[in-house]
């Protein structure tokens, strides 16, 4: 039996949210109501969902020694998240955005910055980090570093969950030893030139091999490619707050799902009810729920209709 159900490779970042009654047209101006610190970032706030679902978890990454890295660090205290493999950069900055939140839908508009100084080398990590889980997720940021984590779990049975939003170099490197992809609603387009999700969801699989290529829709919900068929789950309607991390909680709870054994119709269903409660709280970590809340509002009928992909679509 493995150590840990799930290790988790990659990001974590400490978030500024600037509320604003509505977003400005260019060059305009707006006051903005609220300045809220938070951590966030990818994978760490994955792990962080991980753990208060109940699974055995492990965080690697790297924070910076300045107080957003205090931040960071002392967001993940007490959680139950392993973290004798997270890496403290001394004299670095750590990953930093700023978030600004339009209060009237809770859509928010993301500007980061990531230093230098916390790129993690593939020579930071060895076998014994990785294949001591069930399963492995990573995002694609550090991608020679979450490349070689990939092929570790690769060699010893180790499922893969990966997170990506955007186009990074190298990443085909990545890919082949994927076995549950999720990526943004853009990155499909943007990797493989095919503007139907559809097509770009089976080139992706077909090239690569993985075993469920998906991709999340924000609000629409998520598409999912396994075993020939398409699975489509709509989103849930909730008064949104602010939609920071709903993607990172989607993939804590996917990783979750996988775990547990549940199919994809469920896994996607369970997934797209944990990333809607978050966004009924501030903050990327704010509404993380459990199994119970999140099956009652699957239980109950706030569901966007079935033929909402149809409506993304056009």
């Amino acid at each position: 039996m493995a150590e840990f159900d799930v290790v988790g490779v990659g990001l974590n970042a400490t978030d500024t949210m600037i509320l604003i009654p509505h977003f400005p047209s260019y060059g305009g101006k707006v006051p903005f109501t609220a300045e809220i610190t938070s951590p966030g970032g990818q994978v760490a706030s994955a792990m962080v969902c991980c753990a208060k679902l109940g699974l055995r978890t492990k965080y690697i990454g790297a924070i910076g020694d300045d107080e957003r890295g205090r931040t960071q660090w002392e967001s993940l205290q007490g959680t139950g998240i392993n973290l004798d493999h997270v890496r403290l950069r001394k004299n670095c900055p750590n990953q930093s955005a700023y978030i600004l939140i339009d209060q009237r839908t809770g859509e928010r508009t993301v500007f980061w910055s990531r230093s230098d100084c916390l790129k993690m080398e593939p020579s930071e990590l060895s076998d014994e980090m990785i294949s001591c889980a069930g399963l492995l997720h990573i995002d694609g940021h550090d991608t020679t570093l979450v490349a070689e984590a990939a092929r570790i779990a690769h060699r010893h049975g180790i499922r893969v969950t990966v997170d990506v939003d955007t186009i990074y170099k190298g990443f085909e490197d990545v890919l082949p030893n994927v076995d549950y992809l999720i990526t943004s609603s853009e990155f499909p387009e943007r990797y493989t030139g095919e503007a139907d999700p559809l097509k770009a969801l089976t080139r992706l699989q077909k090239e690569y091999g993985m075993k469920c290529a998906a991709m999340t829709l924000g609000a629409h919900g998520s598409l999912a490619l396994m075993d020939g068929r398409f699975h489509y789950s709509p989103g849930f309607v909730v008064s949104c707050l602010d939609t920071t991390g709903a993607g990172d909680i989607f993939h804590g709870a996917f990783c979750y799902s996988v775990v547990r054994g549940f199919d994809l119709d469920e896994s996607l269903e369970f997934s797209n009810a944990m990333a809607a409660l978050n966004c009924m709280s501030m903050g990327a970590r704010g509404g993380i729920s459990t199994d119970a809340q999140a099956r009652a509002l699957m239980a109950r009928s706030e569901r966007r209709v079935q033929n909402d992909f149809a409506a993304y679509r056009s």
